[in-house]
């Protein structure tokens, strides 16, 4: 069964969902208000006792307390885009990385830095898998679900703990 919940952030009101496994929530996604990414579907279960550790841990980061997340994680992807998810989760906190570095990572060539951006861009898991430490080539913030407004955010977020 699919469960949500709420919480509020420095970067807005972020939307957390999950699927009950066993005794505990897999987490799903982490979506932040006025993007175009998750919408709470009709048999979605409002339960925030679920999600007590998820946001116990995003709390503690947005405080500088926290470098990195010990959670329960699913969703659903092609290999593709689990190759490339499991290389932001390798990311250290505080580090960018150009869509260029991912692509050698995974061992793609460089002609495939677009489908490694569309891979980022699907990623369901915003700022839990830290696709907003990854930059462009000349430096610049580019792409991020969540707007590139909050992407510096969490960049800075991460360089000032």
């Amino acid at each position: 069964m699919s469960v949500y919940t709420t919480m509020a952030s420095p970067v807005g009101e972020l939307l957390l969902a999950g699927e009950r496994r066993g005794t505990g929530v897999e987490l799903t996604a982490v979506s932040m208000a006025g993007t175009k990414s998750l919408l709470v579907e009709g048999d979605w279960e409002a339960d925030p006792d679920a999600f007590a550790d998820v946001v116990d841990q995003l709390t503690a980061y947005f405080a500088g307390e926290r470098d990195s997340f010990d959670l329960r994680m699913g969703g659903r992807g092609t290999d593709f885009q689990r190759r490339v998810w499991q290389a932001l989760d390798q990311i250290p906190y505080g580090v960018t990385v150009t869509y260029g570095e991912i692509a050698n990572r995974i061992g793609a060539s460089r002609a495939a830095v677009r489908a490694v951006g569309s891979a980022i861009g699907a990623n369901p898991l915003l700022i839990v898998r830290p696709c907003h430490r990854v930059i462009g080539a000349d430096g610049s913030l580019t792409g991020y679900a969540g707007g590139i407004e909050r992407k510096q955010l969490l960049l800075e977020l991460e360089r000032a703990a």
